[in-house]
């Protein structure tokens, strides 16, 4: 007899895999960067690491144990993962500095282009007896000047009330959670969902092994990713995490700003979206 595997199965390494098969879907073409600056990165990169061996006086044992872990970031597929958890969150924030508009954050592994679209108001897919408190989460897109953003695209997905991920989880339907609204001609959208649980990042993989040998927790705090876009405008990818929420204060993944906080109430929250011009 076959046993029908559920989200509560779930493995670091087949989640790694899903992340790493995305991501390479996603990054299929070539970034045009020169000789001299990839040059200069991978040389700033490497000192800095041979500082931190020289600094710490690391031994061959040590050494011998971070190949080791190297390869098994690789074969578990979690290159992904543990880039975007103790990476990604530098970048962005370089990158967005002198930015105009609204606050984004990191991206995270789990994202899925394609989600279901619908037009102004959606509910997003979701089982039957889909466990967790109804949420209903509305709002406006504007340009920084103030204009209503008629057509924009606002993404939205998140883990389930039990931290889990469709696409990334077995026994979870291929869409659960996920969903797309064009805003109507007001830039207004509206979707219906339920509040995300926190979650521990998948840590029975070599990313946990790192973070149980450094005594750190693996958990993130509840949150929604939203993707907000608009032809003209830069994209905004971003993450909405819940006023007074565990682990706010002490995410794995470096990822909240006070600026991102929600506060639901009736089951209702409204958040808006503010687009700086390309």
């Amino acid at each position: 007899m076959t046993t029908q595997l559920t989200e509560l199965d779930a493995k670091a390494a087949e989640t790694g895999a899903n992340a790493t098969r995305v991501f390479q879907e996603k990054a299929r073409g070539t970034v045009q960067t020169s000789t001299d600056r990839v040059a200069a990165v991978a040389s700033a990169a490497l000192a800095a690491l041979h500082g931190v061996i020289r600094d710490y006086d690391v031994t061959y044992a040590e050494y011998d144990a971070l190949k080791s872990w190297l390869i098994q970031v690789g074969a578990d597929g979690e290159w992904p993962l543990f880039l975007d958890v103790f990476v990604e969150h530098v970048v962005e924030e370089t990158v967005n500095a002198n930015r105009q508009g609204s606050k984004g954050t990191i991206e995270g592994p789990f994202y899925v282009p394609n989600a279901p679209r619908a037009e102004g108001e959606t509910t997003l897919p979701m089982r039957d007896d889909e466990p967790g408190t109804p949420l209903t989460f509305s709002g406006q897109v504007r340009s920084v000047d103030g204009t209503a953003l008629a057509g924009a695209l606002v993404e939205l997905w998140h883990a389930d009330a039990l931290g889990f991920y469709s696409q990334f989880a077995p026994g979870l339907p291929e869409w659960n959670l996920r969903g797309a609204v064009v805003a109507d001609k007001e830039g207004r959208f509206s979707f219906h969902t339920v509040q995300p649980a926190p979650y521990q990042i998948p840590h029975d993989g070599a990313t946990g092994k790192l973070i149980a040998a450094a005594g750190w927790h693996a958990w993130r705090p509840a949150h929604l990713h939203l993707k907000v876009s608009a032809p003209g405008y830069q994209l905004v990818t971003t993450q909405l995490y819940f006023e007074g929420g565990q682990y706010n204060d002490s995410d794995i993944a470096s990822a909240v700003k006070p600026e991102l906080m929600i506060a639901p109430a009736d089951g209702s929250v409204t958040y808006d979206f503010v687009l700086a011009p390309e």
